[in-house]
């Protein structure tokens, strides 16, 4: 049987929102434990001592060759690659001809030659790299790649491990586990290193909004890397980290991980009719509207702002200076009222309607997770990825919400759908509720380490 295109699936359909909302997206699960301890002293780990967490598995890479491919990505990237070289790596991002986010993933400079490229990230990105570098080659360019899926969907090993070594005693455990000083690596640099008799190289980077590096070299050498982290860090308080606790890094560090795409104008026709649908994913979220611009971001929306660089032509260029002269929306961290959170769980111990499920430690049901914010009872903005934080105890998300409005300002979330989706994933009888949440800077960590935790 034939894979349904996007395009085929929204004539079928009528509209991509109508899409996205009924189509079932899979729980992932990986091979990793969702907790190896639990995962609230997980959680807490990055904050007081050492955390290892293992990223081999759930995420997509694309290893890709030949001379053409940097100039084919920095056509339809804002980021600039005047001083990209081995050793270095970046935030990539790409924008529609509107300048409206499709996604970001982390493109590293591994060596020349061969694969020596490597992009990183969810699939929404990759994807539309992949048709780019196919329509080159076409054109007689040199540009080729290899699609590794996640471990999910690949089902045999991946190619590289990767471990993060976050948290306050990081550096420490490097020191030991290299027998000198921890290198001074600039942020996304990549060094090369020795452990456990293997080589292989890290960047210099953070999950969770604390130091620490991402370790990767082949897979069949990961187990000896990974013993000898947790043996240099038994002294430091170091934990293991399992997917549950996993899932909740990027509320602190800031990260929304899958910004909705906008890939559903006229600039995007050839590319919806190449895309499988099974592959766009599935929106969660009281956020409802027929109209699919109400759910496009702009970099600027999401805090990628410094990826941007008007020094050379890419597609979108004239609308993202545009938007970067007057933006309308940044990202914030949303602080939910603890008595509200409560009360949403309250309702699934009463009789009557509850409230829509709110899971610990990450409440996401969608691939893109999209929840209506409002002030005053109009929409001021749209909230992300929400979750729990042990270490402060707080229930919170990412948002991004009208530049108007400031730090301290009281919102409100709009919690479950109305009306209910067809998606497996969702409660087919809840109500709709509302959460009071009082805004914050994203990253959340920088604010909490210099306001919330110094005042304690």
């Amino acid at each position: 049987m034939m894979t349904e295109s996007l395009s085929q699936a929204i004539a079928r359909v009528g509209n991509p929102i109508e899409l996205l909302r009924n189509q079932n997206w899979p729980a992932f699960t990986f091979p990793v434990a969702p907790e190896f301890t639990n995962w609230r002293d997980e959680e807490r780990s990055w904050n007081t001592s050492a955390a290892l967490m293992d990223q081999s598995h759930h995420m997509t890479q694309l290893f890709m060759t030949g001379a053409d491919v940097v100039a084919t990505i920095e056509a339809i990237s804002p980021n600039t690659f005047a001083n990209f070289r081995v050793g270095v790596a970046k935030q990539l991002i790409s924008v529609n001809a509107d300048g409206y986010l499709i996604g970001d993933g982390i493109l590293f400079y591994n060596h020349a030659g061969p694969e020596g490229l490597v992009l990183i990230g969810h699939h929404i990105l990759i994807d539309w790299v992949r048709y780019n570098l196919e329509q080159a080659k076409a054109a007689g360019k040199d540009a080729d790649y290899r699609l590794e899926a996640n471990s999910h969907m690949r089902g045999e090993d991946p190619t590289f491990y990767r471990y993060q070594l976050q948290g306050p005693r990081a550096d420490a455990i490097m020191e030991k586990l290299i027998g000198r000083a921890t290198p001074d690596l600039k942020f996304f640099h990549i060094g090369d290193f020795e452990i456990a008799g293997h080589r292989l190289q890290g960047l210099r980077h953070g999950m969770a909004g604390q130091p620490g590096f991402e370790f990767y070299g082949p897979y069949a050498e990961g187990e000896d890397v990974r013993s000898a982290i947790l043996d240099a860090g038994a002294d430091f308080g170091i934990r293991r980290i399992g997917a549950k606790a996993y899932s909740a890094t990027p509320l602190e560090s800031g990260w929304v991980p899958t910004p909705f795409p906008a890939v559903f104008d006229d600039d995007f026709a050839d590319y919806r009719d190449w895309l499988p649908a099974e592959r766009i994913g599935s929106i969660g979220g009281s956020l409802y509207s027929t109209e699919v611009h109400d759910y496009y971001m702009t970099p600027f929306d999401l805090g990628l702002g410094r990826s941007v660089k008007f020094d050379h032509d890419f597609h979108g260029r004239d609308a993202l200076e545009r938007h970067a002269a007057a933006p309308q929306r940044r990202k914030v961290t949303l602080i939910w009222n603890s008595d509200d959170v409560a009360e949403v769980l309250r309702s699934q111990l009463v009789p009557g309607s509850p409230a829509k499920w709110l899971d610990f430690p990450k409440a996401r049901y969608g691939f893109y997770q999209m929840d209506e914010v409002l002030k005053d009872g109009a929409r001021v903005g749209i909230s992300t990825d929400a979750g729990y934080i042990a270490y402060d105890q707080h229930y919170l998300s990412l948002a991004t919400l009208d530049v108007a409005l400031q730090n301290g300002d009281e919102v409100e979330i709009v919690w479950g759908e109305n009306p209910v989706s067809q998606k497996a994933s969702v409660d087919a009888t809840h109500r709709q509720v509302r959460i009071k949440a009082t805004i914050a800077p994203a990253p959340y960590h920088e604010w909490a380490r210099t306001t919330y935790r110094a005042n304690d």
